[in-house]
């Protein structure tokens, strides 16, 4: 089994994605203070948002060629390891 390395890489932008656009949310209703020097723009939120946006992209696409790869591998079946013939050894 292989893993295609955008699968985890989707999914630690999704988490972290998350917790920062929850962070923006609680943020914004509690300390709007906060995001004064950004001229009010809640970064946390965007950048969560961008985060969640790339790491589903980076998932989908992970699962989508791992299952091209499952889907070449039925359409072209290699022969099992028992029925090839090894050099050296006789049946």
């Amino acid at each position: 089994m292989s893993l295609d390395i955008r699968v985890p890489i989707g999914l630690l932008f999704l988490s972290l994605g998350g917790l920062l656009t929850g962070f923006g949310i609680v943020t914004n209703f509690t300390n709007p203070g906060m995001y004064a020097m950004s001229l009010n723009v809640n970064i946390n939120l965007w950048w969560g948002l961008v985060m969640i946006a790339f790491g589903a992209a980076m998932f989908y696409y992970g699962r989508r060629g791992a299952a091209a790869a499952a889907a070449l591998a039925a359409a072209n079946p290699t022969p099992d390891a028992q029925e090839v013939p090894r050099p050296g050894h006789f049946h």
